[in-house]
């Protein structure tokens, strides 16, 4: 009798997941809901003097790993000036819950929780999962998959009392030495990017959160880190149009919430000088909210980043912002003071106060459509155990598995035999890899090596006269550090080593790093195979594990253009 009542729980619990996944499938769009008159916006919004109608525009900064003087920081401007919304960053789940609760207490109008979710909460957050990311989404072949994905990031955004994610990314990454985009693109295809950003928002947006592409018009051809300074995009109208702006317009189109504004110099669309398209009315009306008829919530880029703070500081920008019309003032340095300039701007008739009232009221529908009408804490028990759940854990692998792009080889050149003496070798590394355990299973006659990132030409001389004796060499370039670059760490002597060991007669290379870094490493194409997992994660290894031993076939294809040899969306077939 036990078992049939633990039974007939988990049926209920089943039942009731899938009526709640009903219930988000068939939820109009928050874009679509802004046609109808909300009385829930309309009674808070006529309860709220202009000072706090301004205030709901603005998204501040938070984080939870801080300490006690920033939390009651946070707490106080919260308390003060009755912001809109808050923007975490780096902490742990259980305490950015409970900061989450704490903070919308002190509320009179529920926040708009946000944060960076690019690859899930695990962009920010310890203790939690971290998706692949998008350029190695990017070579996926099944978009379903992705919008799996999408759904599955939702609920950890819920759990935690969030209510927007600032993804996905959908600029087109088709600047190799991109510094702040890169690895965040799912490449260099405007097609691909499109299809694989609209499946990521979907599958978030069905299950009931705010989503938001970025970064508007498009940062993927920049070599310059808007945090550090103005990125100049000095392309035509016309190229603009048909590449840049290609994901964002499909966006629109697909019924995207939000829409982030990127901080850039772009002529072609309005030559003011030094003047950010963050705060240009004829980029963000003109072009996002007129031509491309967006009607959701245009968010800015930080305004602390110092591609603004560098022409505009002292909130002049923070005004130039809500003047071109920006819907979320994100992260100002000083929002206190960049109300009150905001304040004088309306007094001046610098902006018709029905558009300043739409927008403050377009604010608010989102914290309906969100279910802050009806506002329930977060709840911290076993938050850590539901954020690493079993079917989350299972999917981040089955993502790796459809990602791993063989560009070179064949089944006779990938599968060697697993009776002869096998070397297996990890680059970059100062400890045996996942890679190395797990084909070992399989080449019980092996040997395993390491060489570090800097290991020196005569330990690298003896290894290659070491590694003659082996019949075969299995070997993984590794990039550990956390966010990837384009051109590994590595020594000169390193990569020469590389490329002298791709000419062994039976060498298969795996590269776990930016699938770019493969330009860097000139003579790699020369190994017998060549499998690119374009980042450094236990799945992935386990992956090109997968590959190597057939148990699955490689079916993803290259996101980006490495070299004329590797090009957007080749692969090899077995």
């Amino acid at each position: 009798m036990k078992a049939d009542k633990q039974g007939f729980k988990y049926i209920l619990i089943i039942t009731f997941n899938l009526i709640t996944i009903s219930v988000f499938a068939q939820k109009e769009d928050y874009v679509q809901s802004l046609a109808h008159q909300n009385h829930w916006v309309d009674s808070v919004f006529n309860t709220m003097n202009r000072r706090k109608k301004i205030a709901q525009l603005f998204f501040v900064r938070a984080h939870s790993d801080k300490g006690r003087a920033y939390e009651d920081s946070v707490a106080a401007v919260i308390r003060d000036q009755q912001v809109g919304g808050l923007v975490f960053f780096q902490g742990g789940p259980v305490r950015q819950a409970e900061l989450i609760n704490r903070y919308q207490k002190i509320a009179s109008v529920p926040l708009l929780i946000a944060m960076d979710g690019e690859w899930g909460v695990g962009m920010r957050l310890d203790s939690t999962i971290s998706y692949p990311y998008q350029m190695t989404l990017g070579a996926i072949q099944d978009n379903s998959l992705i919008y799996k994905m999408g759904q599955q990031v939702a609920y950890d955004f819920k759990r935690l009392g969030m209510q927007i994610n600032f993804g996905p990314d959908m600029d087109i990454n088709n600047n190799p030495n991109n510094p702040v985009i890169n690895y965040r693109s799912f490449g260099d295809n405007k097609y691909n990017v499109a299809q694989k950003g609209i499946a990521y928002f979907k599958g978030m947006q069905d299950e009931g959160l705010l989503t938001t592409a970025k970064h508007f018009p498009g940062h993927g051809d920049t070599n310059v880190d808007s945090h550090l300074d103005l990125p100049l995009l000095p392309f035509t109208r016309q190229r603009l149009d048909s590449l840049e702006e290609y994901p964002f317009r499909e966006a629109v189109k697909a019924g995207i919430s939000g829409v982030m504004v990127a901080h850039m110099d772009i002529p072609a669309l309005d030559n003011t000088k030094n003047l950010p398209s963050t705060l240009s009315r004829k980029i963000v009306t003109g072009i996002l909210k007129d031509s491309l008829a967006f009607k959701g919530l245009v968010v800015s880029d930080a305004m602390e980043m110092k591609a603004v703070t560098k022409y505009f500081p002292n909130g002049e920008a923070e005004v130039k912002a809500f003047l071109a019309g920006e819907d979320i003032i994100e992260l100002s340095e000083n929002s206190a003071l960049a109300i009150k300039m905001i304040r004088k701007a309306i007094r001046k008739d610098q902006i018709s106060m029905d558009e300043f009232n739409a927008r403050v009221k377009k604010v608010l529908a989102a914290k309906y459509w969100a279910g802050l009408n009806h506002y329930h804490e977060a709840s911290t028990t076993h938050i850590v155990e539901d954020l690493n759940r079993p079917t989350a854990k299972e999917l981040v692998q089955e993502l790796s598995d459809a990602a791993v792009t063989l560009l070179k080889g064949d089944a006779a050149t990938l599968q060697l035999s697993p009776l002869r003496k096998t070397a297996i070798v990890s680059i970059g590394v100062t400890g045996a890899t996942v890679f190395q355990d797990e084909l070992g299973k399989w080449y019980p006659n092996n040997v395993f090596f390491l060489v570090g990132k800097d290991s020196p030409e005569a330990e690298l001389k003896a290894l290659l006269q070491t590694l003659k004796q082996y019949s075969q060499v299995y070997v993984s370039i590794n990039d550990t550090r956390t966010r990837p670059a384009s051109k590994l760490d590595y020594s000169n002597d390193v990569k020469l080593f590389i490329a002298q060991l791709a000419m062994h007669s039976n060498t298969v290379m795996s590269v776990f790093a930016n699938a770019y870094t493969i330009a860097g490493l000139p003579g790699i194409e020369k190994s017998g195979a060549l499998l690119v997992c374009y980042q450094m994660t236990d799945e992935l290894q386990r992956a090109a594990v997968k590959v190597i031993t057939r148990q699955i076939n490689p079916t993803g294809r290259l996101s980006v253009t490495v070299t004329p040899f590797f090009t957007t969306g080749m692969r090899s077939s077995l």
